[in-house]
C-alpha cells in the first residue's frame, strides 16, 4: 500500500494493464493473429535515487515484491543511485514475449485455448465468421458452442433471405424457436458479416427475416347487442385482414389500448369497441369502411399516446380523441406517473389543443416526463365524459 502511495509500479499494476488488454479482446486477437504488438514492454515506475536515500527500507521492500518476476514476463533492470548511495539495480520494465505470456500472467490459458478451438470451428463454417470471431473474441468465448449454432442459423438465413416458412419450421440441428429468440442479436450480428448488403428492418424478428408470422388480431365488443353477428358473440376476435374486410352496420367505433377499459365500456346503440395494443392498430389502419363511421380514440396522456393518435389519424383523418385533454390530466393529479422514454417525434395530425398538450408533455410543462395512464382515470369521470 505504501509503495502504491509513492506512485511506484507494482506487480498488480502490470497485471491490471494486461487484464485491460484481455477485456478489450486484444490478447485473444494477438494470440490468434499476431500484428507485431509483442514483444510488449510494460514500463515500471521505480524509486528515484533521492527516494532510495530518504526511504531505503520502503524501496527495498518494493524491489523484493518483484522477486520472482511475475509469471509470463521477464524483468529489465536499470541502475539507480550510482552517484549517491551506490548502484541499485531496480526493475524498470516487464517484457512479455508473446500474447500467450500475458495470458499466462492472468491465468487465463484455458480460456484462451477454448477460444482458439471455437474460432477455428466458426472459421470452418465460413471465413467471414472467422473474421467476426477476431472482432468479437469475448462474445465468442461467452457464447461458446451456442455461437456455432447461431452461426449455422445465420448461414441459413444468408442463403434463404425470404424463407416463407414459420420460424417453428426451421430444421437445423440444435435449433428451435426459443434458441433463435434468445440468440437473435448474435444471429443478426453474424448475418451482418455474411450478407452485409442486407439491412433487416422492423421490430418483429420473424417478419424482418422473411418468415411467416401469426397475423395481427383485432378484438371487438359490440356495445349494442343487436348489432352482434349472432347471439352470444358480442365479444369476438378476428385477424387484422378480416377486420379490414368487414363492413359493419355501426355508427360509432371506440378504440382503446387498455383491456379493462375495453371490457368495461357500457352498452351504447350502434357502437363497436375495438381493443388494440400500442402502435398495433394495423386492423384499423387498413379498414377503409371506417370512413363511414365516427371513430374515437382513447389512449394514455403521454407523448406515445399522442404519437399513436397521430399515426391512426394519418390513415383516418376523422378520428377524434377522447379523455386525452388538459382538463382530464389536471383532474387526476394524484395518478400522475412517469414516462420513461418519451418520444420527440414531430406530429402533424394533431388538433391545436392536442398539439399544445403534446408540446407541454415534451417540455415538462406540467411535470418532467409526465404520464397519465388511461386505466387510472376515475370511472365516474369517464362515464360522465364518454360521448
Amino acid at each position: 500500500m505504501a509503495a502504491r502511495a509513492t506512485g511506484w509500479t507494482t506487480p498488480a499494476d502490470v497485471r491490471a494493464a494486461s487484464l485491460r488488454s484481455w477485456n478489450s479482446g486484444e490478447l485473444l486477437r494477438e494470440a490468434t493473429a499476431p500484428t507485431g504488438v509483442h514483444p510488449r514492454r510494460r514500463a515500471i515506475r521505480h524509486p528515484s535515487a533521492a527516494q532510495l536515500r530518504t526511504d531505503y527500507a520502503l524501496a527495498a521492500a518494493w524491489a523484493a515484491s518483484w522477486e520472482p518476476a511475475p509469471r509470463g514476463c521477464a524483468l529489465e533492470h536499470a541502475p539507480v543511485g550510482a552517484n549517491t548511495i551506490g548502484v541499485n539495480m531496480l526493475p524498470s520494465a516487464a517484457v512479455f514475449g508473446t500474447a500467450a505470456d500475458e495470458i499466462a500472467l492472468l491465468g487465463l490459458g484455458r480460456e484462451a485455448a477454448r477460444f482458439a478451438e471455437l474460432a477455428r470451428s466458426v472459421a470452418e463454417l465460413h471465413p467471414a465468421l472467422g473474421a467476426w470471431a477476431l472482432r468479437r473474441p469475448l462474445e465468442l468465448l461467452k457464447q461458446g458452442p451456442d455461437a456455432l449454432t447461431s452461426a449455422r442459423v445465420a448461414l441459413w438465413l444468408a442463403a434463404n433471405p425470404r424463407p416463407g416458412i414459420y420460424l417453428r419450421q426451421l430444421s437445423l440441428p440444435g435449433v428451435h424457436t426459443k434458441f433463435v429468440e434468445t440468440h437473435r442479436r448474435l444471429i443478426d450480428e453474424q448475418l451482418a458479416v455474411l450478407a452485409p448488403e442486407r439491412v433487416p428492418a422492423g421490430k418483429n424478428y420473424s417478419r424482418r427475416h422473411g418468415f411467416l408470422h401469426a397475423p395481427d388480431r383485432v378484438r371487438l365488443r359490440f356495445l349494442d347487442p343487436a348489432a352482434a353477428p349472432a347471439p352470444g358473440l358480442a365479444d369476438v376476435e378476428v385477424t387484422a385482414a378480416g377486420f379490414s374486410a368487414l363492413d359493419l352496420d355501426v355508427d360509432r367505433i371506440v378504440t382503446t389500448e387498455n383491456l379493462v377499459n375495453f371490457l368495461a365500456l357500457p352498452d351504447a346503440p350502434r357502437t363497436l369497441a375495438v381493443f388494440g395494443g400500442g402502435y398495433g392498430f394495423s386492423g384499423l389502419r387498413d379498414a377503409a369502411w371506417l370512413e363511414g363511421a365516427e371513430v374515437l380514440y382513447w389512449g394514455d396522456i403521454d407523448t406515445h399516446g399522442f404519437h399513436i393518435l397521430d399515426q391512426l389519424r394519418s390513415h383516418h383523418p376523422h378520428v377524434r380523441s377522447i379523455l386525452m385533454d388538459e382538463e382530464t390530466l389536471l383532474a387526476h393529479r394524484d395518478f400522475w406517473g412517469r414516462e420513461d422514454t418519451p418520444t420527440h417525434a414531430a406530429l402533424s395530425h394533431l388538433t391545436a389543443e392536442e398539439a399544445a398538450l403534446y408540446a407541454a408533455l415534451q417540455t415538462g410543462g406540467f411535470a418532467p416526463q409526465l404520464r397519465l395512464e388511461q386505466e387510472l382515470l376515475r370511472w365516474d369521470y369517464v362515464l360522465g365524459r364518454l360521448p
